[in-house]
């Protein structure tokens, strides 16, 4: 059936409307966004209504480029000083860890497909299932904190983004690897060339990254573009160019563009805050197409004939493999309390990036690879249907996330300020009860080094001084450098309506 371009637009549009719209709900009731995505996708589907999209090569060039803008986006929003506290830890977990994990489960799999006689791997197509879902999922773990305002304890939350973001790479290299030994045949594996290609991606990826990154720095400080406009685009340009170069080089794209956005998200850049922006949401467009072409890509009713082994293999992930894998990773790491090494444990969310690299032995060509691709989207199914909505749960459970003020959006005034600034902005709403001491901005006790900067009144701004009448129902903007002084003088008070946001 030939499509016109108007049908695709406005299908494309409805599903992004849909999706959108289920993202409230998904918020609202625990649910991982990211699972609606990949289920409105099925809906709109072969099986649902009936739209049929089975180009796995479309799918995988959507899923490389969504996953480039994610990683890239990730390692832009990370910050050094952040991460070097538990940087030890997140190597190991996104390294070791993910080979720990593809063997551990490998063998399990090798082992459980013997019980089910329409299902016959080899060892090491098992081991190739294992590794592509060896790596977790950051997007689906956050979209659940994030979006219920709950914070980890400590400094559980970089551990989780630095594995979580750095770990991909190593998946995809042991995907990658398998599929060439599978298809050299069992009569002459090349073992040796495969740890050899092994290595090499990862310290040309490493290098590429990091140099390409600086670079990046350096000529995005030294345009000068006429149009400000330009400058995100130019951020993205960057990011796509260190991926594909890296590539070129026969390094590891994947690793070399988180790492660039390491390098640039960590450097002084003309226009930063504008260009992290919008890579946030291009970052979120790129989550959405990727969830919801893959959703478009599976048949719900292909996944019957593996939903059995594709039960007790993600059961097996969940409760044990990614455990020990943990727990074996963290051992050099004797200051990782238990509660928190249990809280890694579950956190171990598969994502898109598996089905991604699920579609790499379909386009090889290896013989089970349909099989595995279904196996994958299930316990991908199951794992964000399971650990994503189960996680705020089980973080309370073990003590290690507190409900707090995050940074937020404020209301009425949408005010950013140099990341150089360390300040905190408030934004509270005036009551009788406040003003009782007086009406006047000086007859509110403030603490030192606290400046109210702004005032909303109605649809109205201007800047306050010290003799300005207040009126009940004025919004007020404070900056302050004293943010605990300022939250306890808002108790003294009764102030309950105020929003935090730190710069």
């Amino acid at each position: 059936m030939n499509l016109s371009i108007e049908f695709i637009l406005l299908f494309l549009s409805i599903l992004f409307l849909v999706s959108l719209v289920a993202t409230k709900a998904g918020s609202k009731f625990g649910v991982p966004v990211l699972l609606l995505f990949l289920g409105i996708g099925m809906l709109f589907g072969t099986d649902g209504l009936g739209f049929e999209f089975q180009h796995y090569g479309v799918a995988q060039a959507v899923g490389t480029v969504a996953l480039c803008i994610i990683l890239f986006s990730g390692g832009l929003d990370t910050k050094y000083e952040d991460i070097k506290p538990v940087a030890g830890q997140g190597i190991i977990l996104a390294t070791f860890g993910v080979l720990l994990m593809a063997f551990f489960t490998g063998i399990f799999i090798y082992y459980a497909a013997q019980m089910f006689p329409g299902i016959r791997l080899t060892f090491l197509e098992s081991l190739l299932l294992a590794s592509v879902m060896s790596s977790t999922d950051s997007a689906s773990v956050f979209s659940i904190l994030r979006g219920k305002g709950i914070r980890l304890k400590k400094t559980l939350r970089p551990l989780l983004e630095l594995e979580s973001g750095s770990n991909d790479p190593m998946a995809y290299m042991l995907t990658v690897i398998l599929i060439q030994l599978i298809l050299s045949g069992s009569a002459d594996p090349q073992y040796g060339n495969a740890v050899f290609d092994f290595f090499l991606q990862f310290v040309i990826g490493g290098l590429a990254g990091f140099g390409l990154g600086k670079a990046a720095v350096y000529v995005i400080n030294k345009i000068n573009l006429e149009n400000d406009s330009l400058y995100p685009i130019l951020l993205f340009t960057c990011g796509i160019f260190i991926f594909s170069a890296t590539c070129f080089l026969k390094g590891n794209g994947y690793l070399a563009v988180y790492i660039g956005g390491l390098a640039l998200g960590n450097a002084r850049l003309v226009h930063k805050r504008s260009s992290l922006r919008f890579f946030t949401g291009l970052a979120w467009i790129g989550q959405m197409i990727m969830f919801l072409t893959l959703g478009l890509l599976v048949n719900p009713k292909d996944l019957l004939p593996v939903a059995l082994i594709g039960l007790i293999v993600g059961i097996f992930m969940i409760v044990a493999g990614r455990p020990l894998t943990v727990f074996i990773s963290l051992l050099p790491f004797p200051k990782v309390k238990l509660k928190e090494k249990l809280f890694v444990s579950w956190v171990g969310l598969r994502g898109a990036v598996p089905i991604v690299f699920a579609i790499l032995p379909l386009a090889a060509g290896l013989e089970n690879a349909q099989v595995m691709f279904n196996i994958v989207f299930f316990i991908t199914l199951l794992s964000l249907l399971v650990q994503g909505s189960g996680l705020t749960g089980v973080g309370k459970w073990l003590g290690l996330v507190r409900k707090g003020e995050d940074q937020v959006a404020f209301q009425d005034f949408d005010i950013e300020f140099s990341e150089d600034i360390k300040s905190t902005m408030t934004e509270i709403a005036l009551n009788k009860n406040i003003l009782s001491a007086g009406n006047r901005l000086m007859d509110i006790a403030m603490p030192e080094h606290t400046l109210a900067v702004m005032v909303k009144r109605d649809s109205h701004y201007f800047i306050p001084k010290g003799n300005t009448e207040l009126h009940p129902g004025d919004k007020l903007l404070i900056i302050t450098n004293n943010e605990d002084a300022l939250i306890e003088t808002y108790k003294n008070l009764g102030i309950k309506n105020y929003r935090l946001k730190r710069t």
